[in-house]
């Protein structure tokens, strides 16, 4: 039995090792290229916003290389985004200028060129890699004043719809035509002072269609024989017809000397949205949330300087005797277990393992580490992380449900390990199953699945029976001192509409979901809309108000509660910021018709489904940030007021 858990731990040490090597191998350091060197290009997938679902770059019958296809190593990130790096069918040498070179010439059948028109009709795009930098469209954008400014499209079309014209004369037939030739715009730096050589700063590419004159017989054996069709106008588009399904595939090369330096290369990438609409939106959410965390600052503090002084008041120096009334009458069942301890304790115990996750998955990022330059790190990061601290979640749930003085222990730990895990888990099997019936390379292969559930079962689930295992050696946390809970249950007085469970949790979530609306947007758009999302420092600052909002919204109505002569607070405490997640499901759904125009089943599936798996996680975050925020709260005002 020892042996068999020994192996089982090398084969998940084997499998670390492989995805922490993995995750250190894109191009942390600048490499330099002399005149002449062969300089490798990447293909890695076609994505289109409208289905959600990457291809490898091969899954279409694109020109191959001719040692044949050689793929790349990924990282767990690269991998569970569907990236799938493999050489291109050409390479280029530094500094060396090409003027329209054919790839090669195919002949696609039927089946093929119907591939094709619904791959372009679907607005795919192509992802190439050199030096480690995206392949990028530069687009003109101007504004109000007249001015222009460049920004970066991640990718290039694989083709586009346009009008059919004959001899100039427009038909207003709609046809697909697709992009044949493709302008490589290599930017380099020099600087002999401090190196040898040249560091590639941004890679341009522009793509189109282009019908190559017939006239011009591709000869494999002269590759250096350049077509004249490259340069006639763009005009003259090569569309999908059944009658021509001849391709002549060509590219050209420009190298061109920038002074943009190696570090800031990734500048130009991350202006592919307005910055000034980004600022203006996160600055003016932080000025109306800490206005609103102050208004709600004051007038707690002052409502409760008042409790404290007519509670702790000496009723035999007192003019007369005032009735007590509030939130002083339940002291003697504020502490009671709540219903459900085990499912509460559990949820609270998850949601501190997503929150320590986060904290410091954007505390890396905001330093630097996770920056979009490291392909797949941040996602590699955030699996990493959630799975380690599964330690966190066994020592807090085992410490709740000691407070509510469970005895089933054991069931505790197995519901911990496996109730939420499991329900993601399954959803993602579940969405993956979709996936590959769609031939996507975003398809999670066994061997991978293999290395999460190696995560899960023997990483996650050992930390897990750790921390509960010290959380549970720990002597239970005691309500104050003077406070003790009567066996038989107080009466509680009928509430107001307003203040009874399900709409006052649903107005609570309202005002931290405002905190980070603006903010949400944008992550959004850099997930769905496959843009790159770098400011992480804004991010954690949003972050530190959601969690001050959160949890003075969940004092503010645990107060109100209380005053109701309500002690039933655990389950409220922790929904209260928790039905943010519930907004957030609801604004995806916004999201998704107008953004993304989806009309296929599997990626709507998709996309809901992943949005649930978020959810879930903000649901159980939130969640334990309200219930530590409300205990503290209760704690507090329960052990400063004199109880008879």
């Amino acid at each position: 039995m020892a042996r068999s858990y020994i192996c089982g731990l090398a084969i998940i040490a084997i499998c670390l090792l492989h995805q922490v090597g993995a995750f250190y191998l894109p191009g942390m350091a600048p490499r330099e290229y002399k005149e002449k060197q062969t300089v490798e290009l990447d293909v890695v997938k076609l994505t289109s916003i409208h289905t959600q679902l990457p291809y490898k770059y091969y899954d279409l019958p694109f020109c191959r290389p001719p040692g044949g296809i050689k793929d790349t190593r990924e990282s767990l990130g690269e991998i569970l985004m569907g990236d799938v790096i493999e050489n291109a069918p050409f390479t280029m040498q530094a500094k060396v200028n090409v003027d329209c070179k054919v790839i090669c010439e195919r002949n696609y059948t039927n089946k093929e060129l119907a591939t094709w028109a619904e791959r372009i009709e679907q607005e795919y795009r192509v992802h190439w890699m050199l030096d480690d930098l995206p392949s990028a469209t530069k687009r003109i954008l101007q504004d109000g004043e007249g001015k222009q400014r460049y920004i970066y499209e991640d990718g290039f079309p694989l083709g586009a719809m346009v009008k059919l014209s004959v001899d100039g004369a427009d038909t207003g037939v709609i046809k697909p035509a697709i992009n044949n030739h493709v302008s490589l715009t290599v930017l380099y730096h020099e600087d002999p002072g401090h190196y040898e050589g040249i560091r590639v700063v941004g890679f341009e590419v522009n793509a189109e269609s282009k019908k190559h004159d017939p006239s011009f017989v591709y000869n494999p054996e002269k590759p250096d024989e350049v077509p004249n069709a490259c340069s006639l106008p763009t005009e003259h588009h090569h569309y999908l017809d059944h009658t021509d399904s001849v391709v002549l595939w060509t590219y050209s090369v420009k190298w061109v000397d920038s002074p943009i330096r190696w570090a800031s290369r990734w500048d130009t990438y991350f202006m592919m949205t307005d910055d000034q609409i980004h600022w203006f939106s996160i600055v003016n959410s932080v000025v109306i949330v800490l206005f609103l965390s102050g208004i709600v600052g004051m007038i707690l503090m002052r409502a409760l300087h008042a409790d404290f002084r007519r509670y702790n008041a000496d009723p035999e120096e007192a003019e007369e005797v005032l009735e007590e009334t509030g939130w002083k009458l339940v002291h003697a069942d504020v502490f009671r277990p709540p219903a459900r301890p085990m499912f509460l304790a559990v949820s609270v115990g998850s949601g501190v393992q997503t929150f320590m996750m986060a904290v410091i998955t954007m505390v890396f990022a905001v330093l630097g580490f996770l920056a979009p330059a490291n392909r797949g790190g941040l996602m590699t990061v955030m699996v990493f992380l959630l799975v380690l601290m599964g330690v966190l979640n066994g020592y807090f749930t085992a410490r709740v449900y000691k407070m509510f003085k469970g005895l089933h222990w054991k069931k505790c730990i197995i519901m911990a390990v496996f109730l939420y895990p499991g329900i993601a888990f399954s959803l993602f099997l579940f969405l993956n199953t979709l996936i590959a019936s769609q031939h996507s390379s975003g398809t999670v292969h066994f061997l991978t699945l293999l290395e999460l559930f190696a995560l899960w079962l023997g990483v996650s689930l050992p930390l897990i029976c750790l921390g509960a295992f010290f959380g549970f050696k720990k002597p239970a946390v005691a309500e104050p001192s003077n406070v003790r809970v009567n066996q038989i249950p107080r009466q509680i007085p009928d509430q107001i509409w307003y203040m009874r469970p399900l709409p006052a949790i649903l107005m609570g979530g309202i005002l931290p979901f405002g905190a980070i609306l603006i903010e949400l947007f944008f992550i959004w758009t850099s997930i769905w809309l496959h843009q790159f999302y770098y400011l992480f420092s804004f991010l954690f600052i949003v972050f530190l108000i959601l969690i001050i909002t959160s949890a003075e919204i969940t004092i503010v109505m645990t107060y109100f509660q209380l005053c109701a002569e309500d002690y039933h607070w655990w389950w409220r405490a922790f929904l209260t910021p928790a039905s943010a997640a519930l907004y957030m499901w609801l604004f995806s759904t916004v999201y998704f018709f107008p953004k993304l125009q989806i009309t296929k089943f599997v990626s709507a599936m998709l996309y809901f489904g992943y949005t649930t798996i978020i959810s879930l996680e903000f649901f159980l975050l939130m969640g334990a940030i309200g219930f530590y925020a409300g205990y503290l709260f209760v704690y507090k005002i329960y052990s400063s007021i004199k109880v008879e």
